[in-house]
C-alpha cells in the first residue's frame, strides 16, 4: 500500500482546541488535522479506538492523538485512558501537551540545567530551585522535572500556601517527587526567600512582574533565573525575551523566547 498520510487528531476538554496547538502541528508538518472539543475523560477510549481501527496497522505510527486543554492532571489521565485502549498492531502515537506546558517546562528546565552546569555546578542536582507561579500548568510540570533532575524544589504561592501545598501533594502522589511549598505574599517574604535560591523559575501570568530588581539584589546565591513570560513587563526584572545566559546582578537569566526556541524544536 502507499505510504499513509499522517493524521493528527487533537482533543481538548475545553470549548475549543487551542490555535497555538494547531499552528504548532502544521509547522511540524501535519497536513491533516481534526479537532475535537469538550471531550470528557470517559469518551477518550472510544475516540482512540475509532482512530486505531479505521486505518491499516501499518498506518498506526502515522496516526497521532494530541491531548490539549489547560489541566495537566486531566491530560495525563486522558493519555492513560488512550494508552489503555491500545494493543498490537494498532498502536497509534499519543502526545499530551496541555497549554504547551510539557514542552515549555521541558525546555525551561533543560536550559536552566545547562546554564547551571556551565557555572561549575552539577546541573540541577542538589540545587535549591524555587518555582514562582507554581499553581499554573507550566510551573507545576517544571517543578516535577526539576525535582526529577535532582533539585530541591519549592513551590511558591503568591496568595497562600494552601494551593501550592495541594499541588505538591498531588505531584508527590502522581510522580513520586518531593516538593516543598511556601507563600511569598509580601516583599519581605520574597527577599528572604530568593536569598536561599540557586535557581529560580518564573511561570506566572503574562505581563506580571513577580521579582523586581530589588528582589534580585537579595538573591546572592542565584546561579540561574528563567522566565517564560514574553509579555512586558518580564516576570523577572532584567531578563530580556531573547536572553540566554545573560548576566543578572547575581547569576544569569534565560528569557521566554530563548525557552520558546527550544520548545519549538521539541
Amino acid at each position: 500500500m502507499a505510504t499513509a498520510a499522517p493524521i493528527l487528531h487533537m482533543i481538548s476538554p475545553l470549548p475549543h482546541v487551542s490555535p497555538f496547538d494547531v499552528n504548532m502541528a502544521v509547522d511540524a508538518g501535519y497536513g491533516h488535522l481534526m479537532p475535537y472539543s469538550n471531550v470528557t475523560l470517559d469518551q477518550v477510549r472510544d475516540l482512540t479506538q475509532d482512530m486505531m481501527f479505521s486505518r491499516a496497522p501499518q498506518a498506526a505510527p502515522r496516526t497521532g492523538l494530541f491531548i490539549g486543554g489547560k489541566d495537566a492532571g486531566l491530560a495525563l489521565d486522558m493519555a492513560d485512558a488512550a494508552r489503555a485502549a491500545l494493543f498490537p498492531p494498532f498502536e497509534i502515537s499519543i502526545f499530551p501537551d496541555p497549554a504547551g506546558s510539557f514542552t515549555t517546562a521541558a525546555a525551561m528546565v533543560a536550559l536552566a540545567e545547562q546554564e547551571a552546569a556551565l557555572r561549575g555546578t552539577l546541573g540541577l542536582s542538589g540545587a535549591r530551585v524555587q518555582v514562582y507561579g507554581a499553581t499554573g500548568v507550566v510551573g507545576g510540570i517544571a517543578a516535577v522535572l526539576a525535582a526529577k533532575a535532582g533539585g530541591h524544589v519549592v513551590l511558591v504561592g503568591h496568595r497562600d500556601i494552601a494551593s501550592v501545598a495541594t499541588k505538591a501533594d498531588d505531584f508527590h502522589e502522581r510522580f513520586g517527587v518531593a516538593l516543598s511549598a511556601v507563600a511569598a505574599r509580601t516583599d519581605a517574604e520574597k527577599h528572604a526567600l530568593v536569598g536561599e535560591a540557586d535557581v529560580i523559575l518564573a511561570t506566572g501570568r503574562a505581563g506580571v512582574e513577580i521579582l523586581s530588581p530589588a528582589h534580585l539584589a537579595s538573591a546572592r546565591e542565584l546561579k540561574v533565573a528563567a522566565d517564560v513570560n514574553a509579555v512586558p513587563p518580564a516576570g523577572i526584572a532584567g531578563i530580556g525575551p531573547h536572553d540566554k545566559g545573560v548576566a543578572l546582578p547575581h547569576g544569569v537569566g534565560i528569557g521566554a523566547l530563548a525557552i520558546g526556541n527550544l520548545k519549538y524544536r521539541v
